[in-house]
């Protein structure tokens, strides 16, 4: 691509941001040198990277931590040169580093699939990683036991020197000669221990002088007892130092055995830093993913410029490509127009180099194969002060270069020279440039070239919004609207004299003027639609959240409705279970009762026992059944006041009071209602004998089938006392649950619960339910004459 092209638009600059987010050396060598590709799927493939790092930041960061510059190291190697042990240290710290890096996406269950491919490229040296951390420890020095002989020498010259010094501190400390040292101290001359000596007992002392003082006063002496000791030990060092040199040239030698590899790992290491750059620059940029266009569509929403400060900078939708391929930007100075070109051309540049975006989710940008710009204002950090001879030149050269999916931007095209050769100079470049088929953004003053975007094919006229109340620009890109220049307001703003203006409007055009005038009018008139758009989808979104609260409202009830018949179906089974037990403990009564009867009759009591128990169970069974339990249809012909239907959408048994055409009046416990024929089943004709059934053992069971009554509906007679005994503690708080609903519907303030004495746990659990009720206000024993202990009198409230 065109150099020029990143000059203009700024490019350096975001590279340089991108280098300081990179952690190593290696990466901010990779991020200052990044360069927008123009292939679609590397450009895909760089997205996807920096995708994944900002996917794996969210959880954790990465172990970018010691990695150090070694390439020039094992370039050395490579020409057969001795690593130094610092630099040995350095190739060590990074192998562990890679080996780190390897470990972390090993662990990492996130999917980062082309991010774990690349650590698992990392060849891990585990030998001569080994080998180099036996060698030299963390501070970059050659360890005693890197070999076996450089251990023997160094304990040698340490065990030597201990004696020299224990010999020479004996000196020191020996009365006789202390008169003789300048200082008590022992210090060193050419690597060898010397005493420092007054120059007037020099015949006293024997040994060999190896320096003197500035003055002459004080001469360095090495006692001829430890010359010996000392010669030791300058063998020893320089043996040391040929063993160094040997395993410092076996280890640079092992080195150069891997150093393609440990090449090829630091550059996995600088991908990985740059990917994760690229990541803290997105979250720095509140950037997000842009989608690849495959049809040549470029469509940013809310677009910042990533240059400009946030909180001042004004976002701008940008659409081309779809219908148009070129747009003709036309409006005042300072209103926007070169932001608006750098923004786009800046964000083109970084969406193909693989970097987020500061723009609206799901925008798309497509991929060009080039891009070049003209592009010279006082905007520009590096001011261009080009002529028109200087940017015609340029003109002509990306003229001959440009090809279809190219992107080519222009800034006041034609400008410089005279206004109407100037314009029919542009129009002659955007035909051109038309045919050719590349993509274009421009900027221009010329009026013609407005007229001009409106008689072509592919080319959209757009404008940088200007507000002439306030007489300032909102920097506002307006697509499908020519921009007026609004000189004469303009001019007024900046203090020229109301006569110059008016004299300038009489000079104008008329046409030109009626020009102008249809601008401003679809300007307003495009900002009154926005606003009306604006309100139809506030109202669209209110509509959606009254919609999705319908519904869920409906499920909600629903729910509630299928919680209630499960409820009731619990319910009646439990009343069930209690009625089997009482028919039980009838039968046993009956039992008693009859022993001194007939087998015979004492079997038709019983029979005549159970047959009444059944019934009364009955009663209390709740009307809730199956549909599937009654698939007869009711037929109008045959059906009479009296007979049993099942209503489908009320899930209850019925009584057909009467018959009004294809409708029937039901009774459906204590409540009548109307429902038609079609939407019941048949169960049952009418008893004939139930009535007078029902007159004889009304009275004795109406306890019973108030319980069951209780059950089926709220409204029913409600009683003042419940007999609960027999029944296990769990029925019981289902039973009582119903009873003080009933109760207190019903407008009772006392009810009596009669639960026996038995063992007490039937009490004990009545009470504790008692005492969590919402409508219980207290409750105590009952008097004597009611049950005393074996019931309870219940305050309601």
């Amino acid at each position: 691509m065109e150099q020029e092209s990143f000059k203009v638009l700024e490019y350096k600059r975001i590279l340089s941001k991108l280098r300081e987010k990179a952690g190593t050396i290696l990466g901010k060598e990779l991020a200052g040198g990044l360069l927008p590709s123009g292939d679609r799927e590397e450009v895909r493939e760089r997205l996807q990277q920096t995708a994944e790092a900002v996917y794996v930041s969210s959880i954790a960061q990465p172990p970018l931590g010691g990695i150090k510059d070694i390439r020039e190291s094992i370039k050395k190697v490579g020409l057969g040169a001795v690593l130094a042990p610092d630099e040995l240290l350095d190739i060590l710290t990074t192998m562990y580093a890679m080996r780190e890096m390897k470990r972390f996406f090993k662990e990492l269950e996130a999917e980062a699939p082309i991010l774990k491919n690349w650590a698992r490229s990392l060849e891990i040296l585990g030998q001569l990683e080994k080998d180099l951390e036996h060698i030299v420890d963390e501070h970059g020095n050659l360890r005693d036991d890197a070999s076996v002989e450089l251990k023997r020498i160094r304990r040698e010259i340490r065990s030597s020197q201990a004696k020299i010094k224990d010999h020479l501190a004996g000196l020191l400390h020996n009365n006789e000669y202390q008169k003789y040292f300048q200082e008590a101290i022992v210090t060193m001359r050419g690597d060898r221990y010397v005493l420092p000596v007054k120059q007037e007992y020099r015949q006293y002392f024997p040994g060999i002088v190896h320096d003197q003082s500035a003055t002459g006063s004080t001469l360095f002496i090495e006692p001829m007892a430890v010359v010996n000791l000392n010669n030791d030990i300058k063998q020893l060092t320089a043996a040391e130092r040929h063993e160094v040199e040997r395993i410092l040239r076996a280890a640079s030698q092992k080195i150069r055995k891997n150093d393609s590899q440990l090449m090829d790992n630091c550059e996995i290491m600088a991908e990985v830093d740059v990917a994760f750059a690229k990541a803290d620059l997105a979250y720095e940029m509140k950037a997000t993913e842009p989608v690849l266009n495959e049809a040549g569509v470029t469509k940013l929403m809310s677009a910042r410029h990533p240059l400009l400060p946030a909180d001042k900078v004004v976002p701008i939708d940008i659409t081309i490509g779809d219908s148009y391929s070129m747009l003709l930007v036309t409006g005042p100075n300072t209103g926007g127009k070169t932001v608006s070109m750098k923004t786009f051309g800046l964000l083109v540049l970084m969406a193909q180099s693989g970097l987020f975006l500061p723009v609206e989710s799901g925008s798309e940008i497509a991929v060009y194969n080039n891009i070049y710009a003209d592009i010279g204002d006082e905007q520009s950090i590096e001011q261009s002060l080009s002529t028109f001879s200087a940017h015609m030149t340029h003109l002509v050269s990306i003229l001959d270069k440009v090809e279809p999916e190219d992107l080519v931007l222009l800034d006041e095209l034609g400008a410089g020279t005279d206004p109407e050769e100037g314009a029919a100079l542009a129009m002659a470049i955007l035909e051109r440039l038309l045919t050719i088929k590349a993509t274009v953004l421009a900027t221009t003053h010329y009026s013609e070239l407005k007229t001009f975007a409106f008689g072509r094919e592919g080319i959209e006229n757009a404008c940088v919004e200007f507000d002439v109340a306030t007489l300032r620009p909102t920097y506002r890109l307006l697509i499908g609207i020519p921009g007026a220049s609004n000189a004469f307001a303009i001019s007024r703003r900046l203090g020229l004299s109301e006569s110059l203006i008016i004299r300038a409007k009489q000079l104008i055009q008329a046409d030109h003027a009626q020009f102008e005038q249809v601008i401003n009018q679809l300007e307003k008139e495009k900002m009154l639609y926005e606003q009306m758009n604006a309100d139809i989808e506030t109202r669209l979104r209110r509509a959606e959240q009254m919609e999705a609260k319908a519904e869920a409202l409906r499920v909600e009830l629903n729910q509630k409705k299928a919680d209630i018949l499960r409820r009731a179906k619990d319910e009646g089974a439990a009343l069930v279970r209690r009625m089997r037990r009482e028919s039980e403990e009838v039968i046993s009564q009956l039992k008693e009762q009859f022993n001194d009867q007939g087998i015979q009759k004492r079997q038709a009591a019983i029979q005549a026992a159970r047959d009444q128990i059944n019934e009364a169970a009955g009663k209390v069974r709740p009307g809730i059944v199956s549909v599937k339990a009654f698939r007869k249809a009711v037929d109008l012909k045959t059906l009479e006041p009296g007979d049993i239907i099942y209503v489908t959408k009320l899930d209850q048994k019925g009584t057909v009071l009467s018959i009004r055409g294809k409708e029937l009046e039901v009774q459906l416990g204590s409540l009548k209602t109307n429902v038609k024929a079609k939407d019941c089943k048949f169960v049952e004709k009418a008893p004939k004998e139930k009535h007078s059934a029902n007159a004889a053992s009304g009275t004795r069971g109406s306890r019973s089938g108030s319980r069951g009554s209780s059950f089926i509906s709220k409204t029913q007679e409600a009683h003042r006392d419940i007999d609960i005994r027999g029944m296990m503690v769990d029925e019981a708080e289902m039973v009582l649950g119903k009873f003080l609903d009933d109760s207190v519907m019903a407008g009772l303030s006392q009810v009596l619960i009669i639960h026996g004495k038995g063992t007490g746990a039937l009490r004990k659990g009545v009470h504790a339910y008692l005492k969590r009720h919402r409508n219980v206000a207290s409750f105590n024993f009952a008097d004597m004459s009611e049950g005393g202990t074996g019931a309870t009198l219940v305050e309601l409230q």
